[in-house]
């Protein structure tokens, strides 16, 4: 059973910075393709980054050169770097989980993740 468990969410002003994490366990993280993804209140989840087995990456165009994904497989741990945080940043942000080796879309889609972790929320003010 693979489980998926986000930290480091919390408040920040605009122009900060937060660092989230995602634990899996069950399973190393280098061997699943893992995302970010978001979903504010009133809108649909939408996708944020990815990282394949292959280190190969993705971002969503709102936050290109703010956001990078990365991974530490001596920890096990999925990252998500967020600088420059924008108010419209703000959201439950989950980290998500699939055995795939390859995208089947162009854009990063909630339908290509087959476990997901429970939500970390990150508010920014103006």
């Amino acid at each position: 059973q693979v489980q998926l468990v986000e930290s480091g969410g919390g408040s920040v002003q605009a122009g900060g910075s937060l660092r989230l994490s995602c634990a899996p366990s069950g399973y190393p993280v280098s061997t699943y393709s893992m995302g970010w993804f978001r979903q504010a209140p009133g809108k649909e989840r939408e996708g944020v980054a990815t990282l394949d087995i292959y280190g190969g990456t993705r971002y969503a165009d709102s936050v290109k050169g703010r956001f990078t994904v990365s991974s530490d497989n001596a920890k096990n741990t999925l990252y998500l770097q967020m600088n420059s945080l924008k108010p419209e940043d703000t959201a439950v942000y989950y980290c998500a989980a699939t055995p795939r080796k390859w995208w089947l879309y162009p854009g990063i889609k909630t339908a290509e993740f087959d476990y997901w972790g429970q939500g970390t929320q990150v508010t920014v003010s103006s």
